[in-house]
């Protein structure tokens, strides 16, 4: 299985610039918009979003979620399962 940051994403979500708690309502939004084996790219500059709401929030719905950490930023994926 390929990983999450190799998969072409449905749509990419750029939350950067945004204070909680904007990044997880923008997100929950799009993935209430995907469908079953999509994947969302998420561009996060907020650490408190990037490492602890949007993860949780993943795990909690049993979504595949994996993370990248740039310079500058997040690249945030999450596959709906």
């Amino acid at each position: 299985m390929a990983d999450l940051k190799d998969q072409a994403p449905f749509e990419t979500l750029d939350v950067r610039g945004k204070a909680l708690p904007f990044p997880l309502y923008m997100t929950k939004k799009k993935m209430d918009q995907a469908e079953n084996g999509q994947v969302l790219k998420i561009l996060c500059d907020a650490p408190e979003s990037a490492e602890d709401s949007i993860p949780r929030y993943a795990e909690k719905m049993g979504y595949t979620f994996d993370a990248v950490k740039l310079a500058d930023r997040w690249e945030l994926f999450i596959k709906k399962t």
